[in-house]
């Protein structure tokens, strides 16, 4: 009887204790991330008031300026007190930075642009919702602001109320020009969700999250008149790069007129707020080749992953990168490589993330952390981020980094051939790097003037080329090793080189030379074409001049020095670089197929190291490990043999 309440009791105590935990979850990460929002908000409204508290390094309003201590006190405080991650300190720094210059009455311009500093990093770290998952309905927005916001605020937004007398402080005017200047409709959404600390401003946050994003483009329109949004619509219809300035809505969110009067001038500036505040559907309006393709598959992904469909989710979440990223990935290499590879990863996670069945909780906060990045990056592919110097060092990167591996296994085949005097055979290696390079420019064409060539078929192109390249280096490799004994190759040159190698193997030659040049001029292609529309001709083509020079000296250089090797080093050199090669492209030929949604993607929490061909994954580490085994076993095996009197074949 005893031992049945005993045990009656441990079961009600235990499960008692996983409801606590399942509870407490969930409140600790919602704490989190009201803190680090209401953090941002402080910071949105310090940047905007401390106008208002000092002037030439004097307190023209004490209250004013008490207050703005008191805020970057507050945010301090906040910040020191989120979950740690490695970038907290230097936010912690950041903050005491801003406190500082308060203190010593800086000038507000500084202040503004310390705090929008920290603010962009604090997203960036801890990252929140910062666009609508679709366009906001601004019908829908008068209607909550009629019955939740006029009777303070005014019918117009000049805080002029039937109950506006009666406040203290009395509401904000969203009609104030230089007010609204400094205010992103983020900063308003925040505003929306938490209210004001010390003012009528109660939160919104019982109002769906769609909802709330309508209220805030209803009210950031205020400032802004009729007269200016028809001049924006002129303005968004008849250029292009101001089209391309907003590449999706988190863009639009986050600007401020006044960052935006930075860029196209004062009255450009008021003019587009005013047409794109009232009609942010125009943003959407984009084609399929856009980060908010990404975005809206991602956000479609994340519904489905949550309604229990899996494939669905995983299916959509493959879309966004092929769909929406990849179109955009070849100018963003160019631009920011560090922040494409951010990207690239950061997809991987998510696909990851739904391949395992994580947590719907953890997939969204992976989605979120990519709306971030993709904010990021459509300010990165913005029209004047490029210049002819960016898009020439793209250039000059691209090719000398794509072109560099299937160098060096073509240079390796010619020194081979001269080593061996068997220079009849060269016209085939010859012949198959020519017809590689020929192929591209029919898939240039092709790619420009008849067809799109979709982000699968390059990731499968480059996926498939690089795991046949791959199998056919091991082979290569193992034979070259086995010739590395000078009696190994004396003996072979009396059996083997006195005839002329078969057609065969001379068609085998031009055909490893043709796969290893092709897989990289089709990448190549696609990101110089992609360039090339950005910035014109001459910047490209002067890129891609330097780099054939590079090359030409790389080739050069590499058959000198294969000239005065020793064969029996020259062989052991020439292997090492076939094994190193393959297990490179067995890894990129994995990471590839992947990204095409060909191989399932299980991520490792590891560094990529894309120079060895290394993406933290499951199944490409166990590529590249299997590679290398079967070159370690070969090896051994071939010296073994040699050492035995044995002789290791023909490759072909």
């Amino acid at each position: 009887m005893i031992t049945e309440l005993k045990g009656r009791l441990a079961s009600m105590f235990a499960g008692l204790l996983a409801v606590l935990v399942f509870a407490v979850a969930p409140m600790a990460h919602a704490q989190e991330a009201t803190s680090s929002q209401t953090a941002w908000r402080l910071l949105d409204y310090l940047s905007v008031d401390y106008a208002g508290a000092v002037k030439d390094g004097k307190v023209i309003s004490p209250s004013e300026y008490a207050e703005m201590n008191e805020f970057a006190g507050q945010v301090r405080e906040r910040i020191a007190g989120l979950p740690a991650t490695k970038a907290q300190p230097a936010l912690v720094s950041k903050a005491e930075s801003l406190q500082a210059a308060i203190a010593a009455k800086q000038a507000p311009d500084v202040v503004s642009a310390k705090a929008h500093a920290l603010a962009n990093a604090l997203l960036a770290t801890y990252p929140t919702p910062l666009a609508p998952t679709r366009a906001p309905d601004l019908a829908r927005g008068a209607a909550l602001y009629a019955e939740n916001c006029s009777a303070c605020h005014g019918e117009t937004g000049k805080a002029d109320g039937p109950n506006a007398a009666g406040l203290d402080p009395p509401p904000i005017a969203f009609a104030d020009a230089e007010r609204a200047r400094q205010r992103s409709v983020f900063g308003l959404y925040q505003v929306i969700q938490q209210g004001l600390d010390g003012t009528a401003m109660a939160s919104y946050a019982h109002l769906p999250s769609d909802d709330r994003w309508d209220l805030a483009f209803y009210v950031g329109r205020f400032a802004f008149s009729d007269a200016e949004a028809a001049e924006g619509e002129k303005l968004w219809n008849g250029d292009a790069a101001v089209r391309a300035h907003f590449a999706n809505l988190q863009a639009l969110t986050q600007e401020t007129p006044g960052a935006l009067a930075k860029t196209v001038g004062e009255t450009k500036a008021r003019a587009l707020t005013a047409y794109l505040r009232r009609h942010p559907e125009v943003v959407t309006r984009k084609d399929s080749g856009s980060l908010e393709v990404a975005h809206q598959k991602l956000a479609a992904s994340l519904k489905a992953y949550e309604a229990g469909d899996r494939k669905a989710a995983a299916d959509l979440a493959l879309a966004a990168y092929l769909d929406g990223f990849e179109p955009v990935e070849p100018i963003l290499g160019a631009r920011d490589p560090a922040l494409m590879r951010r990207i690239e990863g950061a997809m991987g996670d998510v696909r990851g993330a739904i391949g395992k069945a994580a947590p719907a909780s953890e997939v969204r906060s992976q989605i979120e952390r990519l709306d971030a990045l993709f904010a990021t990056a459509g300010r990165a592919l913005a029209p004047e981020k490029a210049s002819r110097l960016s898009s020439f060092a793209g250039a000059f990167t691209i090719l000398l980094r794509e072109g560099l591996e299937a160098l060096l296994i073509v240079v390796a085949m010619i020194a081979f051939l001269r080593k061996a005097e068997r220079t009849d055979v060269l016209p085939y290696v010859h012949g198959g790097w020519i017809a590689a390079l020929a192929a591209g420019g029919l898939t240039w064409a092709a790619a420009t003037f008849v067809i799109s060539i979709s982000g699968a078929s390059r990731e499968l192109t480059e996926g498939f080329g690089s795991v046949i390249a791959a199998a056919v280096l091991i082979s290569v490799g193992l034979w070259m090793h086995g010739k590395a004994q000078a009696d190994a190759w004396q003996v072979y040159i009396r059996e083997k080189l006195s005839h002329a190698l078969s057609k065969q193997s001379a068609w085998f030659l031009f055909l490893l030379a043709f796969i290893v040049v092709y897989r990289e001029v089709f990448e190549t292609i696609l990101f110089l074409t992609a360039l090339w529309t950005q910035s014109g001709a001459t910047a490209v083509l002067s890129g891609v001049a330097l780099a054939v020079v590079v090359l030409a000296i790389i080739a050069w250089a590499m058959l000198r020095f294969s000239k005065r090797l020793p064969i029996g080093q020259f062989f052991e050199y020439s292997a090492s670089l076939m094994a190193i090669l393959a297990v490179v492209l067995a890894g990129k030929g994995v990471a590839a197929l992947q990204e095409a949604g060909l191989l399932d993607l299980h991520p490792l929490a590891l560094p990529r190291i894309e120079l060895l061909g290394f993406f933290p994954t499951i199944e490409g580490g166990a590529a590249q490990a299997l590679t290398l085994a079967i070159l370690v076993i070969g090896f051994w095996w071939s010296r073994r043999g040699a050492s035995a009197g044995g002789q290791a074949g023909d490759p072909a």
